[in-house]
């Protein structure tokens, strides 16, 4: 079980950086943590990305850090409104750092390290507006489990 694995305090640590990297951009940040991945790891990551209706960001900034445990897989995604304006190799940074700590064992410090990352990295292209225009769209709980996202809400 991946509770087993991400402790209480270890879940505190990413929703800090999760709120951190908020507090520079726009961009809504998530993390869905779940056991096993059957299939491929970009087609789940976005059936859970659209059962957490991450694509309902007004700015379609939304970015998803999908991990399964067990499987080992690791996963960043983001939405189209990022998709469309950063570099290719956008991602490949992140996921570098965030594995390296992972192969350690070292899940929140990855997480919490990759979070930060693309916090930084979005600010240049989504600007926290500091109005009241700038909501949080999106929850910074991180979210657990198999059966979310097998059916994807519009």
């Amino acid at each position: 079980m991946p509770r087993d694995v991400i402790t209480e305090a270890d879940e505190a640590v990413i929703v800090q950086a999760i709120q951190e990297a908020e507090r520079n951009t726009s961009g809504e940040i998530r993390v869905h943590i779940e056991e096993t991945c059957e299939g491929h790891m970009l087609d789940r990551a976005a059936q859970v990305f659209a059962y957490l209706h991450m694509h309902q960001t007004k700015l379609r900034n939304g970015v998803l850090f999908y991990v399964a445990m067990k499987s080992h897989k690791f996963a960043v995604l983001g939405d189209a409104g990022i998709n469309a304006v950063v570099p290719k190799n956008f991602w490949e940074e992140i996921n570098k750092v965030v594995i390296a700590d992972f192969k350690q064992g070292k899940y929140a410090e990855g997480l919490s390290k990759g979070i930060q990352m693309a916090g930084d990295q979005l600010k240049s292209y989504f600007p926290y507006a500091g109005d009241h225009k700038d909501i949080n769209e999106l929850s910074d709980d991180i979210s657990f489990g198999r059966d979310m996202g097998k059916e994807p809400t519009t």
